[in-house]
């Protein structure tokens, strides 16, 4: 019996053992795959060294890349002067980067726990690039340095415009020889040359939204303003980098945005409101013919690029997001594959659209459009 009782016992403590050890072993990897920092690129540099490249005029051979997807994160906010190259998108992507092999190449995501950025520069690296930093911690550790300030792309700013956001949009550009010939609606003209006496024209609540914007991304304009905003004691202050002329092209040259009226088939436009636009602002959509190259070539809408269907996916990166994009053929059904086409690898996009019609093109440039037949 005795004997039993010491065999009950000795088991027990080899359970007891067992278990401490293995619970010991568990925790000793999970502490070893916390401390796994071999994804993270070893040029880490803080906000201090990118501030000084963050500016206009940018430095020669330097690149600030957003390595975050462009919707919704750059569109909304990013490192001014800073590039869009979304990590997912970098082979594709890669003939933006300098020729220059020696320039500095500055990549960043969303913080110390974003990857994206550090995969990146591996990339960037692997391709020859000599001089790449990962600012580490990224969008959220530039916002943190007192007197920052994020960039906006155009379209947010539209976006806001839109839904009737609480913001003053300022133009920092001078008053006569720039914004009295255009502006973005509902801007307000502060020059920054006279933005010290016209101080009084900002909102008297310093957590309103403020968002300045000049003549595009060699102006220095707007981030004076935006400074000068910023020392006032403003909170919520972002610069719309690429400014008037980035907007122009957004909504087209009459400074209203493209009029796309949805036809009854998903995804098609109305035929009236596709004319509609032919006729007054045509310069306000991305137009792609996507019949044959022979077909192309004995007639189509001005101004429209030529992407056969079959060549479309291989091309689909080209496609702008800046402005609608409206497909055509001559029956619908070769604009209606691309527009799905879209949907399927390019699913941010979100103003596509297609003719559905029969269109007949005249070697005289005229055109005739008509309903497809049922």
């Amino acid at each position: 019996m005795k004997s039993k009782k010491l065999l009950t016992l000795g088991l027990a403590l080899s359970l007891v053992a067992l278990m401490t050890f293995g619970c010991a072993s568990n925790q000793k990897n999970q502490d070893a795959a916390a401390a796994d920092t071999s994804w993270q690129y070893p040029q880490i540099v803080d906000a201090a060294f990118v501030g000084p490249y963050a500016k206009v005029p940018m430095p020669a051979d330097v690149m600030i890349i957003d390595s975050r997807p462009y919707k919704p994160k750059y569109v909304k906010g990013h490192i001014p002067m800073a590039v869009s190259m979304p990590y997912t998108q970098f082979d594709k992507l890669a003939h933006l980067l300098p020729e220059n092999k020696d320039a500095l190449l500055i990549f960043y995501c969303g913080g110390l726990k974003c990857k994206l950025s550090h995969k990146a520069a591996f990339k960037a690296e692997a391709l020859g690039y000599k001089n790449v930093k990962v600012f580490a911690e990224g969008f959220p550790g530039w916002m943190a340095v007192p007197g920052n300030y994020a960039s906006v792309s155009v379209e947010w700013v539209k976006a806001q415009i839109d839904k009737q956001a609480d913001m003053m949009v300022v133009d920092s550009r001078p008053k006569r020889k720039k914004y009295d010939k255009g502006h973005i609606p509902g801007a307000v003209s502060i020059p920054t040359t006279q933005f010290d006496r016209m101080t009084a024209e900002l909102p008297q609540e310093k957590d309103t939204l403020l968002v300045f914007y000049c003549g595009g991304l060699k102006c220095k304009l707007s981030h004076k303003g935006a400074q000068k905003a910023i020392a006032l004691g403003y909170t919520k202050v972002k610069v719309f980098s690429t400014g008037y002329p980035s907007w122009k092209a957004y909504v087209g040259q009459s400074g209203q945005a493209a009029s796309i009226k949805a036809g009854e088939e998903e995804g098609s436009i109305e035929i009236a409101a596709f004319e509609a636009i032919m006729k007054d602002n045509p310069g306000s959509i991305y137009l792609v013919d996507v019949r044959d190259a022979d077909e192309f070539a004995l007639g189509s809408f001005k101004g429209a690029v030529n992407i056969p269907v079959e060549n479309l996916e291989a091309r689909i990166t080209s496609l702008p997001a800046n402005k609608p994009v409206v497909f055509v053929c001559s029956t619908g059904a070769r604009s209606g594959e691309s527009f799905y086409m879209v949907q399927d690898l390019r699913p941010e996009l979100k103003d596509v659209y297609y003719l559905e019609a029969e269109i007949t093109f005249n070697k005289d440039g005229s055109y005739k459009i008509v309903p497809p037949q049922s």
